[in-house]
Order: structure tokens, then sequence, then C-alpha cells
């Protein structure tokens, strides 16, 4: 049961953004910008790095929604971003994605724990300071979203087959239009 009075119907941030819809635009367009627009990381990866974020931070609703849009966009599907959840290091992703999602693993410990190592590993890895810039404010969003769905306890479906429904919604419709 949310903690203010949303639509239980609508999931996550759906349901905050039906309840404040001048919020809508901004944090639609925050999200689409950084998960779909033009960047130099393909839209899985960064649907990875927010997945991997969300589940840090234990968010259901985000984690399984961006992991669902991850495994919709990248060609190992759904075992690959849960291997990247459970063994980072382990997962068949190449270097530079690894030293990425280490970057905003450090950004969901706090903004002050990325480390020059860790930018280091990802400039040695092939990362651009594009990739590196767009991946810390990949995290940081994700961890506003975290906070944001999981602080006003918005509801989060069960069924995986409810997640690959928004992901199939937001990976061909996108971001702006959330409400």
């Amino acid at each position: 049961m949310a903690h203010i009075d949303l639509d239980d119907a609508l999931p996550g941030l759906r349901a905050l953004l039906r309840f404040r819809p001048e919020t809508a635009g901004p944090l639609g367009a925050l999200a689409e910008t950084l998960l779909r627009g033009p960047g130099p990381l393909e839209r899985g990866e960064r649907e990875l790095i927010a997945a991997y974020v969300s589940e840090l931070n234990g968010c259901r609703f985000c984690s399984s929604s961006h992991s669902a849009c991850a495994a919709a966009q990248l060609p190992g599907g759904m075992p690959l971003v849960q291997h990247v959840h459970a063994d980072p290091d382990g997962a068949p992703i190449p270097a530079k994605l690894r030293a990425l999602l280490a970057i905003a693993a450090a950004v969901q410990r706090g903004g002050r724990e990325v480390a020059a190592e860790d930018v280091g590993a990802a400039r040695r890895a092939g990362a651009s300071d594009l990739e590196i810039h767009d991946t810390v404010l990949i995290a940081a969003a994700f961890c506003m979203f975290n906070r944001y769905v999981d602080g006003l306890a918005t509801s989060a479906p069960s069924d995986p087959a409810a997640y690959a429904q928004i992901a199939e919604r937001l990976v061909t419709e996108g971001y702006a239009n959330l409400r």
C-alpha cells in the first residue's frame, strides 16, 4: 500500500507521475534523454546501467522494469542481465561496460566513492569522457528514481510478464509520455 493516495493500478513511477503531473514532463524528459537520446552508449547498455544501480538499491520495480528493457535490447537477453546482477565481474560483457558498471556501483554507494582508479580503469578499457559522464549521470538519476518510487511505497507487480509488457512499451514508445 502506497504511503500517499496513489492509483495502485499504475505501478511504480507512473503512479507518481499521475499523482503530480507537473513533474511528469521533466522526469520523463530526463529518462528519455539518459536512456534513449543520442549518446555513445547503446540503449541496452544504458538500460543495463539503470537496472544494475536499481538492483543495488533494492528497488524491485525499477530493477525489474529496466532489466526487462535491457534484456529486450541486448543480445544476451535476460540471462545476461541476471548474470550482470549476480556477478558483473564474471558476466560476458565488454571490459568497457564492466568498468562503467563499476563506476555506476561507486555512484550508488555515494558520489565521492568514484575514485580516480575507477575512471582510469574505464579509460584504459576504452571509455570516453562522455561515456563516463553519462554513466555517472544515469547512476545518480536512478538513485533518485529508486528512492522516489520506494520512498512512497508504490506498487510493484510480482509477475515478470508485467515487466516484459512495460519494457515493450518503453522500448518502442520511450519515456517522454509516461503519464
